[in-house]
């Protein structure tokens, strides 16, 4: 199972990493804090502080089409703030 399935790269979270050293991922709804800490170490090769998760319910969306009303909902997932220790840094476009 892979642990990190994605960063969460918006403005809010680029500037939380400036100023408090913490990055955001997508993780499964599966994984713990002990598993993220060890995938986050391994990938980035940095030391973790501290990690908190949250689960994130879908929102329900509705459009309006030629047959009528359709509504649906977007996914479920987790996210995880991972704390680094002062002085790393993990750096998301370096592989651009």
């Amino acid at each position: 199972m892979d642990i990190l399935l994605k960063p969460v790269i918006t403005e809010k979270m680029t500037e939380i990493g400036e100023k408090l050293n913490r990055y955001g991922f997508i993780v499964p709804r599966r994984a713990n804090k002990l598993q993220i800490r060890e995938a986050v170490k391994e990938l980035y090769n940095v030391d973790v502080v501290s990690v908190n998760t949250m689960n994130i319910s879908g929102k329900m969306k509705s459009r309006f089409t030629k047959t009528g009303l359709i509504t649906g909902k977007t996914n479920n997932y987790k996210k995880a703030i991972v704390q680094v220790a002062e002085g790393d840094e993990i750096d998301f476009y370096s592989n651009i």
